[in-house]
Formats: structure tokens, C-alpha cells, sequence
């Protein structure tokens, strides 16, 4: 592999994170300054912003052509987002799902899931099906806001104490300004240069662009988010941990992967490798949040270290499949016939547990 192919993807990698900090931190503060509500901030502009290497990475990939980039970038992402993030996080300490607004996203982003998996299955997001996708994100956007003012104070005080802080004086503003600027200078440059390192990298080593942007490209975009639910998980600030990267998921496929087949000339081409496996993987993984939110009202540590189990998992089929490895059949007969049935008999029992208790409340 070539030193050169290595130090330009990594240091378009290391552009993309510093760019989303510098421009979360200056927007956010721009935003307090002039009086939007730090729950909105945390909501919105954090939540978007950590997914700005995203957004990047997808553009660039898509005017110039490399459509399995822009898509594997999306796709795993959003499963990168639920199974490591979140089961980081829980993992961490058990994540409480106090914030109402939480609640109602993971059902919608099942919908998002369930509509964009729709739109793939003709082999092309186009860009009518795009521009869907970006209108949904409006709405969103606008429910969001609505949906803020209904949340309890707990939650309010909680993104009070993360997102409140002001810029004072006419020099913080200033370089709020800047930080904005200069952040979004490195995330046009920083994709430009994952993109172009992403694409020899692929060629380098020998397998499909589509493997490299679900995997390698998507949980380097995808570090903003790690940092931010990673930390609010440790600093206790659970609802944030968990809003950041449902939200994240949402904004994946409305912005991202809307914006992206808007200004792709023919729309976004889906690989047939994903349509068979990884955007039924995405989908899967939404579902599954589903049980896990709704049950107790928590993610327990045990199905956060499942998460990351499902993700180790998930990689290992990957690299089976992208080199046809002698183990894969074998491999895929366990997936199907113990593990998978497994998963489900637990979260079945999980709810039927959950549904019982809480009739004996009622009665």
C-alpha cells in the first residue's frame, strides 16, 4: 500500500472530526447567543453537526462519481451509530430514555429506515426520491422544535449544562465565527482528501469501495458522534447519548443520503451487494431499538454489549464475504439457525416480561 494513499486518508479523516468539533462548538454558541434554547441546540445543530463528516464525505463521493461511497458511507454509519455508539454508551452505564422526544424518533427513524430500504430496491436513490428525503428533514427539523418545548424540566436542565454557554463579548463572538468558518473550510477539504484516499485505499488492498465505505470511512465520519454519547454517557447526561445518535440516523438518511442523490446527476446507484444484505442489516438494527427503547425505559448494559457483539459480527461477515473465505457458509448457518433466533426469543421474552409488569401496575 502506498505511504502516500495511508497519510492522505488519514489526514482527511483527522480534517473531518476537527472540522465537526470547531463547527459544532462555534454554531452552537452563535445559537445560544442570539436565544435558541439550549434542548433546540442539543436537538439540532449538535445532532446535525456531528454528522457534518457524513454529509461531507457523501457529497464529495457523489459529484465525483463514486456512488458505492456516498451509499456504504450512509448505510454504515447508521448501523455504526446504533451498535457501537449506543452500545458503547450503555455499556458505559445503563441509559435511561426519560427524554420523551427520543422516544418518538426511534419510531421514526424505523419509518426513515423502512422508506429509504423502499427507494433502494429498484438499485437507485434518484433524485425525485432524494428530494423526499430532504423534505422529511424539514419537517423533522420543524417537529423537533415543537417537540422541545413539551420535554420535562430534567431534561431541559440536562442540555442547559452542555449546550447553554454563551459567547461574551464582541471577541468570543467573533471567534465563534471563525470556528464555524474554519470548520467548515476542513470538512470541504477533509472529504475531498478521505474520498480520494478511500478510493486507492480500496484498490490497494483489493476489495469493492462499497466494503470500504461501510466500514472504515463510515466509523471515521461516525467519531464525532462516539465522542459526544461517549462522553454525556460518562458525565451522566444520558438522554443526550441517546439523542445524539438516533438523531444522527435520522439526519443520515434525510440530509445526507437526500442531499447527495439531489446533486448526484442520476441519483445515488445502490451496489447490489447492499440491496441483498446491508441495507436489510440497517433496517434490522433500527428495528431492534424498538424492544430495547421501550422496555423499562432504559438500555441495559447487557444489550449494549450486545450491540457491539452484533457489530464485531457484522465485520467478520464482511470480510468473509469480500473474500470469499472457505468459512462463510458455515458462518452464515450459525448467524441463521442460532444466533439470529436467539436474538429474537430474547427480545420477545424481554417485552412479554415488560407488558406483564406492567399490567400488575395497572391492576
Amino acid at each position: 500500500m502506498d505511504a502516500l494513499t495511508l497519510l492522505l486518508f488519514i489526514a482527511g479523516l483527522v480534517l473531518l472530526v476537527v472540522g465537526a468539533e470547531w463547527l459544532v462548538r462555534g454554531a452552537a454558541r452563535l445559537a445560544a447567543a442570539v436565544g435558541v434554547s439550549p434542548l433546540v441546540i442539543g436537538l439540532t445543530i449538535v445532532a446535525f453537526g456531528t454528522s457534518a463528516p457524513e454529509l461531507a464525505v457523501s457529497i464529495r463521493a457523489a459529484l465525483v462519481g463514486e456512488a458505492d461511497i456516498a451509499f456504504g458511507n450512509v448505510v454504515g454509519s447508521n448501523i455504526f451509530n446504533i451498535l457501537v455508539i449506543l452500545g458503547l454508551s450503555a455499556a458505559i452505564t445503563p441509559l435511561l430514555v426519560a427524554q420523551q422526544l427520543v422516544r418518538l424518533d426511534v419510531p421514526l427513524m424505523v419509518g426513515v429506515t423502512l422508506l429509504t430500504v423502499l427507494f433502494a430496491l429498484d438499485a437507485n436513490i434518484s433524485r425525485l426520491e432524494g428530494a423526499v428525503l430532504f423534505a422529511g428533514l424539514i419537517a423533522y427539523t420543524a417537529f423537533l422544535f415543537i417537540q422541545s418545548r413539551r420535554e420535562n424540566s430534567a431534561v431541559q436542565q440536562e442540555y442547559e449544562a452542555e449546550f447553554g454557554e454563551r459567547p461574551k463579548g464582541v471577541v468570543q463572538f467573533a471567534l465563534n465565527v471563525f470556528w464555524v468558518i474554519a470548520g467548515l473550510g476542513m470538512l470541504n477539504i477533509g472529504s475531498r482528501w478521505l474520498v480520494e484516499g478511500a478510493v486507492a485505499l480500496a484498490r490497494a488492498i483489493g476489495v469493492s469501495e462499497l466494503i470500504i465505505g461501510l466500514t472504515i470511512v463510515s466509523g471515521g465520519t461516525s467519531l464525532p458522534e462516539v465522542a459526544t454519547s461517549v462522553v454525556a454517557a460518562i458525565k451522566g447526561e444520558r438522554d443526550i447519548a441517546v439523542g445524539n445518535a438516533v438523531g444522527s440516523n435520522v439526519f443520515n438518511l434525510l440530509s445526507v443520503l437526500g442531499l447527495s442523490s439531489i446533486i448526484a446527476p442520476t441519483g445515488i446507484a445502490v451496489d447490489v451487494a447492499a440491496l441483498n444484505f446491508d441495507v436489510w442489516v440497517m433496517l434490522a438494527v433500527s428495528v431492534a431499538c424498538l424492544p430495547v427503547f421501550f422496555t423499562g425505559n432504559q438500555i441495559a448494559r447487557w444489550e449494549g454489549l450486545m450491540f457491539i457483539g452484533y457489530y464485531v459480527i457484522y465485520l467478520v461477515y464482511l470480510f468473509l464475504a469480500s473474500t470469499q473465505h472457505d468459512a462463510l457458509p458455515a458462518f452464515s448457518a450459525i448467524m441463521l439457525l442460532f444466533v439470529l433466533p436467539l436474538t429474537v426469543l430474547t427480545l420477545v421474552i424481554t417485552v412479554l416480561r415488560e407488558l406483564r409488569m406492567r399490567r400488575r401496575l395497572a391492576a
